[in-house]
Order: C-alpha cells, then structure tokens, then sequence
C-alpha cells in the first residue's frame, strides 16, 4: 500500500525484511520472498533480508540455515545482525582503545589481570519459557551478544574501519582462543524456572552461565576473560571490567582498598568511569578509592542516543556492500 500510495514503479521499490521469526521457518519465508516480492536491483529497487540469533543451534544447523538463505539470495542481500553491535559503547570500543594512545601500552598482559563481561537480567523468562528452553542462556547471550564485545576488547588494531577488516581481526582473536576446560565452567537454573507453564518439568536448560576464556597469543597469554550471563538475578546490568594488575612496590600498603579498573557499562545508564586510587584530602598521608567517571546522561545533556536496532536498521538501508 505504500509502494501505490508513492506511485513507484514495482520494480524500483526497495523492501526490507525482518524476519522476526523462529529461524525453523527462516527457509519456507525466504522462498515465499523470493517468489513474490522480489524487485530488480539493475533498475534503482532492492530487496534485502535481516536476520537475527538465534541462528540455529549448533554449526551443523547453522550452516544448513546459512546455505538454504544463501540458495535464494545473493550475499549482499542478507543481513546478519547482532543488535548489542548497535550499542553505543559498544560501538565506542574501537574509538577508545585505537584513538586514544593512553590505553595502547596498558591494554595488554604485562598490565591487565583479567576482563570481566557481564550480562544480568532482574527478570525471568516471563512467558517465553518455550522459547528459551530451546536454546538457553549461552546460545541467547554469550556465544553472540557477548562473544562479539570479547572480540572487539581483544582484537588487533584492523587496517581499516571496513566491515570486512574489522571482521578479519575478529577472526583472529577467536582462533585463538584455547578449548574452554570443564573446571573453568558454572551453569546454573534460577529456582522457580520451571514453574512456567511453557518449560518443560524436567528441563535442565542453564539460565546462569559463567565461562572462561584464555587466548593463546602475544598480547593476552594468561590473562582469563571471564563471561557471565544470568536470568532472574538481583539487578539489571550489562558491562565490561578491565581489572588491572597489582602495583608493584606498594609504598601506600593501599591493595585491600581495591586494584585500578576501567569499567564500560553498556546498559542501563550508559558510562565509563576508571577506579583510581587517590589521596584522603586531610592532613594524613592515607589513601583512598575514587572514579574518573563519564555518565553519558549527565555529559551529553540534550543528545539522543540511538536504539541499538535503530541504528542497525538504519545501516540497512544503505549502499548495498560489494
């Protein structure tokens, strides 16, 4: 109705879908798309697909899924997205750690002991129990949402700001990741998961998970990235803790007080604020915990932040990649 209502030509039309679906009905949607709704890219139109995790759940149905789309669509047309990329902090990762040369000879292991990224919800599953029953809380949130900010935290520096440049460095990190050991595994069920009426009784689907990774190169030998993920917990935070090494020769006996952090909360209330440790103003030589912190509500007064899917789906609707 609104290609008629703007009398545009059928073929010039540009059409966007987004298939906010269960991805068992990914393929029989796609030829349906492909057989009716299809314009002509040579004349001005296009048609593009937008799809979303979960994307099957494992490697086998995942390439299955990625090669029955890829049978009806060219490349360019199909749009993978993962709406925590759409973030502002997390797109303000490659700012801060490439743009800023303060970092650049920190953000190694000679410095840094470990990196925590944490995703808690103060919720459960609220009625969409058969839905995450599926597939749990690793498939729902760290094999994607958080497995994308490990990359970004880890990555080398990529040669450009290209999609296909960032992507390649991702690659990198990831290869090098070590088989994850049972030991440094913790699952967890919140009580109460299985009173919904949509998750099966005997269902021991994880809705708490905590994982470690170590990456097998130069810069992170030994340095653990700690990822956690949880339903149903006692507050509502998703956030990276860069967590520094000891001082060595502490002088100022002040370690019980805390180690220096960066912290970059994505979600609620947007900031990044560092843990330094500092003078106690006073006559005594004593030493306290203080932040260097960058509320964005209170920095950035009058702006708007962009929706994580706002801005994705914006960038959608762009030149379409070669």
């Amino acid at each position: 109705m609104h290609e008629i209502s703007k009398s545009s030509q059928e073929v010039s039309s540009r059409r966007l879908f987004y298939l906010a679906l269960p991805p068992s009905v990914y393929p029989s949607v796609c030829r349906m798309i492909r057989k009716y709704c299809m314009n002509e890219f040579d004349l001005g139109g296009w048609t593009r697909v937008v799809v979303e995790k979960p994307f099957g759940k494992d490697l086998d149905s995942a390439e299955l899924l990625s090669s029955q789309i890829g049978e009806l669509f060219d490349e360019p047309q199909i749009y993978r997205i993962d709406h925590y990329l759409g973030k502002e902090l997390v797109q303000n990762l490659l700012v801060l750690r490439f743009a800023n040369r303060f970092f650049l000879p920190l953000w190694n292991r000679d410095n840094i002991d470990n990196v925590q990224i944490v995703f808690r919800e103060d919720f459960g599953t609220e009625g969409r129990g058969g839905y995450f029953d599926e597939y749990g809380i690793i498939r729902d949130i760290i094999q994607n949402h958080l497995l994308q900010v490990f990359c970004l935290v880890a990555m080398e520096k990529p040669v450009s700001l290209k999609p296909e440049h960032i992507r390649d460095e991702k690659v990198k990190v990831l290869q090098s990741v070590l088989p994850i050991k049972d030991e440094e595994v913790v699952l967890g069920q919140y009580e109460g998961y299985r009173d919904d009426p949509t998750v099966p009784d005997y269902s021991n689907t994880p809705t708490f998970a905590t994982v470690i990774l170590r990456i097998h190169n130069e810069r992170w030998e030994g340095v653990p990235f700690i990822l956690k993920a949880g339903k149903a917990l006692n507050s509502r935070k998703a956030e990276i803790r860069v967590q520094l090494k000891d001082v060595p020769g502490d002088i100022f006996k002040c370690e019980k007080q805390g180690r220096n952090e960066f912290v970059i909360r994505l979600q609620p209330s947007e900031a990044m604020y560092m843990k330094l440790t500092v003078k106690q103003p006073g006559l005594e030589m004593s030493t306290v915990q203080s932040e260097l912190d960058l509320s964005y509500k209170q920095r950035y007064q009058g702006v708007t932040i962009p929706e994580a899917y706002e801005r994705l789906i914006l960038d959608t609707y762009g030149p379409c990649p070669s």
